[in-house]
């Protein structure tokens, strides 16, 4: 069986100015082409149930805004959590400020506007793009004794949770498990971890990519999980900021893999 090593998989992307305008790019760089590596947080598989049509999208790891290359003032400011959700096709930017709703003003015409959720089509935004996804011979861990013991050998585990959403839609996301509980005494596990992608229908983009938002998952068994999902999340009556305050349970099927280390 096999399994994403998330350890060694990666999201491209390429900016070349000589090629088209950068329509993602807020702040003036010294720069004519800028290439990105990032690593994956999560894959997610949607399945279409009319059409039987599967779309793969990956989460990209987040980083904060930056003018690169420059020799001081590398943040921008105000900044921002940054990450990328993607597809082949089409992609969301999404921006995270220390509060909701932020108004950043334009540094010029020739800049993109700065939005908390950007959607766009790859083709348009990037001269190059692609992900590599490295698939591992894995095995099933069928029993908590397995977990638990394939977790105090610090073995590289990865979880796959399947579910469907009332819209008949069915989805299958992978991720690594970074952080767990387990008790050797009580033979019980728990997976905390994330970030992850969890739809949310009631964004209601045109774009499906532009219905995501980030979430941390928790599942101590294989038959459900719960979420805890970022939205925007009062503090006082006038201010709202972006924080995981949304929780969300599902009937789900949890499974979790050992990778298997090739021999030294």
């Amino acid at each position: 069986m096999q399994i994403t090593d998330f350890t060694q998989s990666y999201f491209h992307f390429e900016v070349d100015l000589n090629v088209r305008p950068a329509i993602t790019v807020t702040a003036s760089q010294p720069w004519t082409m800028n290439q990105v590596r990032i690593p994956l947080e999560c894959r997610c598989e949607v399945t279409d149930p009319a059409s039987g049509a599967t779309t793969s999208y990956v989460l990209a790891a987040s980083c904060k805004t930056e003018k690169v290359g420059v020799e001081r003032d590398v943040w921008t400011l105000p900044n921002a959590d940054f990450c990328v959700v993607y597809s082949d096709e089409a992609f969301l930017l999404i921006k995270r400020w220390h509060r909701s709703n932020v108004q950043v003003e334009r540094e010029s015409v020739n800049r993109a506007t700065h939005v908390e959720r950007q959607v766009c089509r790859c083709d348009d935004a990037w001269t190059a793009h692609r992900v590599d996804v490295v698939h591992a011979e894995a095995r099933l861990l069928e029993t908590v004794d397995d977990i638990i013991d394939a977790t105090l050998k610090n073995r590289t585990i990865t979880s796959r949770t399947t579910f469907e959403l009332a819209d008949g839609r069915q989805f299958v996301i992978e991720y690594p498990v970074k952080t767990i509980n387990i008790s050797t005494r009580d033979q019980h596990y728990q997976v905390d971890t994330g970030p992850v992608l969890w739809p949310d229908p009631s964004i209601g983009h045109e774009t499906f990519v532009g219905n995501y938002r980030l979430a941390y998952i928790a599942h101590n068994c294989a038959k459900w999980a719960e979420l805890i999902v970022n939205v925007p999340t009062p503090v006082t009556d006038s201010v709202n900021v972006h924080h995981f305050s949304r929780p969300v349970r599902l009937v789900a099927k949890n499974m979790m893999f050992e990778i298997i280390q090739p021999p030294a």
